[in-house]
């Protein structure tokens, strides 16, 4: 079936919505598109029609088996066109997102298939999000986030949420990226930051970081 590029966007949207709270508002998608709620609204009729919902007027709406498929090769393709960019084009990690929301809406599907086998079939992007495979299968991490890494306990970093471009930059400016070893030092209760050792140097950051930063941690071998 082929989708509008309006219509992939508010899929993709519902369905991280859906992955966070369940049940998606109209609300919630105009915040998260930046539309008013009426736009929405049409849109959700237009894709209840196609099947790709389960939707009910006041009550929300989730994505159907079909709409939840064809939401998964929209992010494949995202995510996989992010990879590219990053690893054999060397784009900075918080220049591709909106690139790849350009590319994302080439729908070959025999393209994507052989970008993700030219790429070597990576697991994940550049900022930690799983890449769905071919059958919209995602690998599964234990993610632990940063706040909750006990001290003196090294993690190393492998998931960022927040990839907007001024969130990425603050990062590289810490020198943070996926695969630092990281440790948190001390926290400060006044305002909540945190001291970490980060590629062997003590740096503070601020709990609103803090909380978009993912780790992996063995608490057996740590």
């Amino acid at each position: 079936m082929n989708f509008t590029v309006s219509e992939e966007n508010y899929l993709k949207a519902i369905y991280h919505l859906q992955e966070v709270g369940g049940t998606v508002s109209t609300n919630a998608v105009a915040s998260r598109l930046s539309t008013k709620a009426a736009s929405v609204t049409d849109m959700m009729k237009k894709l209840s029609a196609k099947k790709l919902l389960n939707y009910k007027p006041y009550y929300g709406f989730t994505l159907s088996t079909e709409g939840k498929k064809a939401a998964l090769f929209i992010i494949r393709r995202h995510r996989l066109w992010e990879f590219f960019l990053s690893q054999k084009l060397n784009f900075e990690w918080e220049e591709v997102h909106q690139l790849a929301e350009e590319l994302e809406h080439v729908s070959s599907k025999k393209l994507i298939d052989r970008l993700d086998e030219f790429l070597g079939f990576p697991p994940f992007d550049p900022h930690g999000d799983p890449i769905p495979d071919s059958k919209g299968r995602i690998a599964v991490r234990n993610n632990l986030p940063l706040l909750l890494l006990p001290k003196n306990k090294p993690g190393v970093v492998c998931q960022v949420t927040n990839q907007t471009a001024e969130m990425l930059e603050l990062l590289k400016h810490k020198n943070i990226g996926l695969g630092t070893r990281i440790e948190v030092k001390k926290l400060f209760p006044f305002d909540q930051s945190i001291e970490l050792k980060a590629n062997r140097k003590t740096i503070t950051i601020s709990e609103q970081l803090a909380k978009n930063i993912f780790v992996t941690y063995d608490e057996h071998t740590a």
